[in-house]
């Protein structure tokens, strides 16, 4: 009986020591563990499941293995033509050699620590290297559509483009390399840095581009100038269709005047025409009373405009002061 007793406190004390001493460990999916005895890595687990260590000698060290993602800070960085402007960058990364990585940077803040000082000397370089249309574009395709803004002008032929309107067309910079090129270039330069963490870098994305102030003042004088140069293209437009108009105007002024004076001067010949056989039926039927007609209607349109009269005694005014009219 007493042996029992023995042996079941001997049991508990080694089961105690075997929950107290934890000789195992669970690895979760998505982690990695480096197992450290006396400051030597003597193992490496990759795969989840329940994992043996021993008791009080050895560290477990664990890392993710899935994507991780790398926040830098925007930076002010001058452009080959010397144009600041503000990048905020951002990466994806993973530990690919859990051995490495403890070896050289141990801690996941430590590991960021060494990639913002790695990527953020990749894009300066990268960035102060090119044009400033190599960072904000990414391809020529606004080149290639052959789009252009159109305007409502109101005329009958339809709409007019831009192109037509304006003289001088806006030119676009032709791009060398674009921004998916220039990602490449920033993460070529840490090819062969990145590796010595046990790290990969898969991919190295510029998240944002800003203007700097002093550029973004040149850049709305650029737009404002471009906005003017537009309105005046519209007034110069607005200026030729007015003249236009007003020649149309002054030749339908010109051709109605003319076909009216025509048609007036031909109503006016043929007034005449009847006024002179109407004067003649009359004169030949009564010249005394035809000749006394004259002579009033002569005096009606002489008469007003003589201030003074001189003498009466003129063949002029004879039906005036002759009682016969003779």
């Amino acid at each position: 009986m007493k042996k029992s007793i023995l042996i079941l406190i001997i049991l508990a004390i080694v089961i105690g020591g075997v929950v107290i001493a934890k000789p195992f460990f669970i690895l979760n999916e998505g982690e990695q563990a480096v197992i450290v005895r006396f400051g030597r890595i003597v193992k490496v687990h990759t795969e989840a499941g329940l994992k043996f260590k021993s008791p009080f000698v050895d560290e477990i060290h664990k890392f993710p293995k899935r994507l991780m993602s790398w926040d830098g800070e925007p930076q002010r960085i001058p452009t080959k033509e010397n144009q600041f402007i503000w990048i905020d960058t951002t990466a994806r990364w993973r530990i690919v050699d859990p051995t490495k990585f403890y070896e050289s940077v141990s801690t996941l803040e430590n590991a960021y620590g060494r990639l913002d000082d790695v990527i953020d000397s990749a894009v300066r370089t990268v960035i102060s290297s090119n044009y400033l249309r190599e960072a904000v574009r990414n391809s020529d395709e606004i080149l290639k559509s052959g789009k252009a803004e159109t305007f409502q002008t109101g005329d009958t032929e339809g709409s007019t483009s831009l192109e037509q309107l304006t003289i001088s067309q806006t030119q676009y910079e032709k791009i060398e390399k674009g921004r998916q090129v220039l990602s490449s270039e920033m993460k070529t330069l840490i090819v062969g840095i990145a590796p010595s963490f046990g790290i990969e870098v898969l991919d190295i994305i510029p998240r944002q581009i800003k203007y700097s102030e002093e550029l973004t003042d040149s850049v709305y004088q650029r737009m404002i100038k471009e906005r003017n140069q537009i309105a005046q293209a519209f007034r110069s437009y607005g200026e030729g269709k007015k003249a236009e108009w007003l020649g149309k105007l002054d030749n339908e002024k010109r051709s109605i005047l003319s076909s009216a004076y025509a048609k007036a001067e031909t109503t006016k010949g043929k007034a005449d025409a009847e006024a002179t056989k109407i004067y003649a039926e009359a004169y030949g039927r009564d010249p005394s009373f035809f000749e006394f007609w004259r002579a009033t209607e002569s005096y009606k349109r002489t008469m007003p405009n003589f201030q003074k009269t001189m003498s009466t005694s003129m063949d002029y005014f004879k039906y005036l002061y002759s009682p016969t009219g003779r």
